[in-house]
């Protein structure tokens, strides 16, 4: 399971543009981000603990005015108010009990983080790709939802 994990996390930093002689930043970890105070990756530790309350208003507060959403098998571009809402519906007919982040990486103006949400007696793999503005506030640009499958 680790080794597919990292193997898709590696085939989507090269998507995001986080090329081999660009200077990037990868850590892998077993612990939850919002328990990490500080550092290089603290924008997450806000967006972490949203999830693992299912508090879709909070975490709305970090979208990008448009953003593109994929839950289970539907994708869409869409607006932080209908982001918004497909997540409260995912989070009513998925309870999370716990978000665990399993890779995070960054460059320049860029996270990208992948994790497992435990909800509704399920494992759901989500990953989450955000951009800093001028002023270094980041905002989630994409956020995506998957089934985790047994292997």
């Amino acid at each position: 399971m680790r080794m597919q994990l990292h193997t898709v996390f590696l085939a989507a930093a090269l998507c995001i543009g986080l090329s081999a002689g660009a200077q990037t930043r990868i850590e892998t970890s077993n612990r939850i981000l919002s328990q990490s105070p500080g550092g290089e990756f603290s924008v997450f530790s806000s967006i972490t603990k949203y999830l693992t309350l299912g508090d879709a208003a909070s975490l709305s507060s970090w979208f990008a005015d448009n953003l593109d959403v994929t839950v289970i098998s539907s994708t869409r571009n869409c607006s932080r108010k209908q982001a918004q809402e497909i997540l409260r519906s995912f989070f009513e007919a998925n309870t999370p009990r716990s978000f665990q982040v399993t890779h995070k990486a960054s460059e320049s103006n860029k996270k990208y983080l992948i994790g497992l949400l435990n909800a509704g007696g399920e494992l759901f793999q989500v990953t989450i790709y955000a951009t800093a503005n001028a002023g270094d506030t980041y905002k989630i640009q994409q956020l995506n939802i998957s089934r985790q499958t047994a292997y």
